[in-house]
C-alpha cells in the first residue's frame, strides 16, 4: 500500500460519534466490551504526571510475565493493540512480503501488514500468517491443539503465527491460549482494555520470543504508554483473577440473548465470547439506521465482507432487553 492513499479500517465503539451527530443518548452494542469488569482502584496524583514514563517499563512487564508465566524481555508494550500490530508488522515484514490471513476477520491485519509494503497470499510462501482467537467477528474459539498444529505449520514453513488473543480472556475457556507457549515462531497479541472495560487508556501487550521482542522495542515509540494507562493496567493485573467471575456472567447473558433472539428472521453464530454474530436476510444498513433513531447503535458488518449481518455485544440484561425490544420493532 505504499505510494498508494490508505483507507482506514472501520471499528466499532463509535458511541461518542453517534452521540453527536443525534444529539440523544446511545447504548454502545457496537463495542465488545466487557459488561461485568473486575472493580479497579484507580487514583491518580498531580505527581503522577511531572515525570516521564519508565521507557523500559520493568514493573509493567515484569508483572505481565508473572500472569502469563513468562520472562520481561518476552513482553512488549503498546498505545493499545492496535500499536503493537502495527509495530509488529513494521518491524518484521518488508516490502514484497507475503502474509495469510482467513476472512473474516479483524481487518487490521491486511492494513497493517500493507503499511509495512507486505500483501496478502492465498496460496504459496508466507512470513506471517494472522489468526484471531477467538474469532472478530464470529465469536468461534479454536481449541489449543488445533493453533498448535497451526504454529507448527509455521515453524516448518519458516514463517511466524501471529495469534490475536484481544477476547480470549472473557471467553469460555481461556485455558486454549498459547500465551504461556514459549516458540520462536509464534507471537501473541492480547488486549487488558477489553477484559476490563477501560477502552479509553488505550493499553495492550504482546508476548513473544525475546528476538521477536528486541526487533518490536527497535521500532516502538518511546513513552508509548502514558502514566494513566501504565498505572491502569498494573492494577488490572493485580485483580487478573476476578476475571473468572466476569466470564461466568457473560456466558449466562449470552445464552439468555442466544434465546431471546432466536425468534426473529435471524441466525446466530455459535459464539465462545461477549458478542455475537447476527445473519439476517438482506442488507443491514437500512436495519442499522433504525437502530440507531432508537438508541441502539451495532456493528454493521459491511467491514467483515457481510453485509446482512451485525454483531451485537453482550451487555447486562436491562440492555439486552433493550436490544431485542428494538430489533422486533425494526424487523417486523
Amino acid at each position: 500500500m505504499k505510494g498508494q492513499r490508505a483507507q482506514k479500517v472501520v471499528h466499532g465503539g463509535t458511541a461518542i460519534r453517534a452521540m453527536k451527530e443525534t444529539g440523544a443518548p446511545v447504548l454502545d452494542f457496537s463495542a465488545s466490551i466487557n459488561p461485568y469488569p473486575p472493580q479497579l482502584d484507580l487514583q491518580f496524583l498531580p505527581g503522577d504526571f511531572s515525570h516521564y514514563p519508565d521507557d523500559t517499563y520493568s514493573d509493567l512487564k515484569a508483572m505481565i510475565a508473572r500472569t502469563m508465566g513468562r520472562s520481561p524481555d518476552e513482553v512488549c508494550v503498546g498505545n493499545g493493540s492496535i500499536e503493537v500490530l502495527r509495530t509488529f508488522c513494521l518491524a518484521m515484514l518488508s516490502p514484497g512480503d507475503r502474509v495469510a490471513v482467513t476472512l473474516p476477520t479483524f481487518g487490521e491485519y491486511e492494513m497493517s501488514a500493507s503499511l509495512a509494503g507486505a500483501s496478502l497470499s492465498g496460496t504459496g510462501d508466507v512470513k506471517v500468517r494472522f489468526l484471531c482467537n477467538p474469532n472478530n467477528p464470529t465469536g468461534h474459539l479454536l481449541p489449543r491443539n488445533h493453533v498448535c498444529n497451526l504454529l507448527e505449520e509455521c515453524e516448518r514453513e519458516g514463517s511466524i503465527l501471529f495469534l490475536d488473543e484481544a477476547f480470549i480472556e472473557i471467553s469460555d475457556d481461556p485455558s486454549q491460549s498459547l500465551a504461556p507457549l514459549r516458540h520462536p515462531s509464534l507471537f501473541v497479541l492480547r488486549s487488558l482494555t477489553k477484559s476490563f472495560a477501560i477502552p479509553g487508556i488505550r493499553f495492550g501487550y504482546g508476548i513473544g520470543h525475546p528476538e521477536i521482542v528486541r526487533e518490536l522495542e527497535a521500532f516502538r515509540p518511546p513513552w508509548n504508554v502514558n502514566t494513566l494507562a501504565e498505572k491502569a493496567a498494573m492494577e488490572a493485573f493485580s485483580r487478573y483473577d476476578e476475571l473468572e467471575v466476569s466470564r461466568r456472567q457473560i456466558r449466562q447473558e449470552r445464552e439468555w440473548l442466544v434465546q431471546a433472539l432466536s425468534n426473529l428472521p435471524v441466525v446466530i453464530e455459535p459464539s465462545r465470547v461477549n458478542f455475537l454474530l447476527v445473519h439476517t436476510e438482506r442488507d443491514v444498513t437500512g436495519l442499522c439506521r433504525k437502530l440507531l433513531s432508537k438508541g441502539i447503535l451495532v456493528r454493521d458488518c459491511h467491514s467483515f465482507g457481510l453485509p446482512k449481518a451485525i454483531r451485537v455485544a453482550v451487555r447486562k440484561r436491562e440492555e439486552n432487553e433493550r436490544l431485542v425490544d428494538a430489533l422486533w420493532a425494526c424487523m417486523h
